[in-house]
């Protein structure tokens, strides 16, 4: 891959990171009424994907979709004025965290439903298709919503007629706190989509180099028409499934296992591996880490003066035009 590549997913992977602690640390002062759910330790996901797409491809997320957003290239700002409910929000101040949305950039939505975006990313994968044009889909999951049934009625259909979608499932271990082998019989989720005849992998989540390359194969296969593909990242969440806690001890996660995953954070290997090849420098780095706090500095500033929705506009975007 290009330097310019591997700097740009250094810098997404970066973003997603301060802009979550950020966000983390001004929870507490009560102006954020969203619910949060942060994708800390995820970052590399979102980065070696998006960083394939184009402007016109679609994406859907999660409850958890920071990341994406940001990754996918949502505007910041209104992002950010969604947390705080804002009428500059990007969806006026009416969906919070869980349902951000950019359509000029390929978002078209998040869901709080688990495994609800499933769906609908298959069909715009379908619209694609019956269009007949190149644009490629990808949805982002968790492994709580691979025991949804429409994981397996999409998955099927989506082989079936060989749609322009590639499946993420950023496996953290975790449906909020009951870990997977509590749900599933085996870890073994990539082998479903195998069984309705797609391609599908298990792949480091932490090796953003890992996720690129394989995104990059899946995001090619469709746009040359071969069907969908899907793509198991193995992961971890450092906080707890909402809010600002890390649900780490006794009834939840162990001690021993979050330690373990947070020794494996993405970026502090792959900043490493940028310098050891000389894409970056110490001072490289500090810029860029500066740049980024400005432009969250701005993103923050500009949420916090932003105008709140009044009562008399409630009804406003209800209903279409």
């Amino acid at each position: 891959m290009e330097k310019s590549k591997l700097i740009e997913m250094y810098k997404t992977m970066q973003l997603i990171r301060l802009i979550e602690q950020r966000i983390n640390d001004e929870y507490k002062y009560d102006e954020i009424k969203t619910p949060i759910h942060l994708s800390i330790g995820q970052e590399a996901v979102a980065a070696g994907v998006c960083i394939h797409l184009r402007k016109d491809d679609y994406i859907f997320g999660t409850h958890r979709s920071h990341a994406q957003y940001i990754a996918k290239g949502g505007d910041i700002k209104k992002m950010i004025a969604e947390l705080y409910l804002r009428k500059t929000g990007c969806a006026r101040g009416r969906g919070g965290s869980m349902h951000l949305v950019d359509p000029d950039v390929g978002i078209l939505g998040s869901s709080a439903i688990v495994g609800g975006s499933i769906p609908l990313g298959t069909g715009t994968a379908l619209a694609s298709k019956l269009m007949n044009n190149d644009r490629v889909t990808v949805v982002f999951f968790g492994d709580g919503a691979v025991d949804e049934g429409t994981f397996h009625e999409s998955l099927n259909f989506a082989a079936l007629k060989k749609l322009p979608v590639v499946y993420v499932c950023e496996n953290n271990f975790y449906a909020i706190n009951s870990h997977q082998l509590s749900r599933q019989v085996g870890d073994n989720i990539y082998k479903w989509a195998q069984n309705y005849g797609m391609p599908g992998f298990r792949i480091d989540g932490n090796d953003v180099l890992e996720v690129s390359d394989y995104a990059q194969k899946a995001i090619s296969r469709c746009r040359r028409g071969e069907g969908p593909t899907f793509l198991e990242c193995l992961t971890y969440r450092w906080k707890g499934h909402i809010g600002t806690v890390d649900d780490v001890g006794d009834g939840y996660r162990p001690r021993e296992e979050y330690d373990y995953w947070v020794s494996k954070c993405p970026i502090k290997w792959f900043s490493e591996f940028l310098k050891d090849t000389g894409v970056l420098t110490d001072e490289h780095i500090k810029n860029i880490d500066q740049e980024i706090y400005d432009l969250i500095d701005e993103a923050f500033n500009y949420a916090q003066n932003s105008p709140k929705p009044s009562p008399d506009e409630l009804l406003n975007f209800v209903y279409a035009d």
